[in-house]
């Protein structure tokens, strides 16, 4: 295939990448961002590409791939986490555009909420947090995939009834209905 030929190939394939980028990140100009990229990466890379091998799925996973490595990059530059027991700084280095003594305040009632979680929850949902997949934190904690699973979704559940709370009590919500 020339390089003509795969140039392309790739470019037919644009509106089916935007749609599965619209699914990965949910926002049209980091979706339009995340197909530039993909595109930009397939043409560098046009050698890696076996030819009569599927161009659809080598793009599909290219851009997962991608998206993955920009959410650990986004991850490990907003988030400083300190080894101390119950210490969890989350976002800590932007905080929004408000005040350090606000910021103080929500960054501690996240904590609390935090710390409020069962140990049972507790631990899978911060190893998730942290970017390790379900499947590793089966292993670490010893336990059944679906356990697994289905602590973190009810961690988040939790989390988020206490923390819309919070965003009610302060006046961060008044638009949003539960």
């Amino acid at each position: 295939m020339t390089q003509l030929e795969f140039n392309h190939a790739v470019q037919t394939q644009y509106k089916p990448l935007r749609g599965y980028a619209m699914k990965l990140v949910q926002d049209v100009e980091d979706a339009n961002d995340l197909v530039q990229e993909t595109m930009l990466k397939a043409f560098k890379n046009k050698n890696k590409f076996a030819e009569g091998t599927n161009l659809k799925g080598w793009l599909y996973v290219m851009m997962k791939n991608i998206f993955i490595n920009n959410y650990r990059r986004m991850v490990n530059s907003n988030i400083f986490s300190d080894d101390t027991e119950n210490q969890y700084y989350i976002n800590s280095l932007n905080n929004s555009g408000k005040n350090g003594a606000e910021s103080r305040l929500a960054l501690n009632d996240i904590h609390h909420a935090i710390d409020q979680l069962s140990e049972n929850l507790k631990r899978p949902f911060l190893l998730s947090y942290e970017g390790y997949k379900y499947e590793e934190i089966a292993n670490s904690l010893r336990i059944p995939l679906g356990t697994v699973k289905i602590r973190i979704h009810n961690a988040r559940q939790k989390l988020q009834k206490t923390l819309l709370g919070y965003g009610r009590e302060h006046g961060l919500l008044k638009n949003m209905q539960a």
